[in-house]
């Protein structure tokens, strides 16, 4: 089971805008740009991700029903602005993965106590 609603809440209007700034930069982090589905509208959310070549693993604290990865399999991809510079995600695919074997060993026992096992994977970057 994801992190509660109301977590995802919290960070939205809390804390996504003082990691904002920090996501730009920071090794592993970065700011995921998507378009709204019914609005258009453009909308930047700071994610942590996992690369391994032209392979991107985000893993879904929040579910796979969160607007922005609705918004991103919509669109059939994103941008990923990490490090100063701007990258274009393409072939989004859902994984659900008990093992956690799409993230760094390390990580696997982090997402296993807050039960997360959905991850979006992208393939090639621009």
């Amino acid at each position: 089971m994801p992190l509660p609603r109301w977590l995802a809440r919290f960070n939205l209007h809390v804390t996504n805008p003082i990691l904002t700034p920090l996501a730009r930069n920071l090794p592993g982090w970065g700011i995921v740009g998507h378009s709204g589905r019914k609005t258009h509208r453009e909308y930047h959310t700071p994610v942590r991700f996992f690369r391994d070549g032209d392979r991107f693993i985000m893993a879904l604290t929040y579910g796979p029903q969160s607007q922005w990865v609705r918004n991103v399999l919509a669109q059939g991809g994103c941008t990923l602005e990490t490090q100063g510079r701007t990258l274009r995600l393409s072939h989004p695919r859902l994984l659900h993965d008990e093992e956690r074997r799409a993230v760094p060993a390390l990580i696997r026992p982090i997402l296993a106590a807050i039960n997360i096992s959905d991850f979006l994977e992208f393939r090639g970057a621009q």
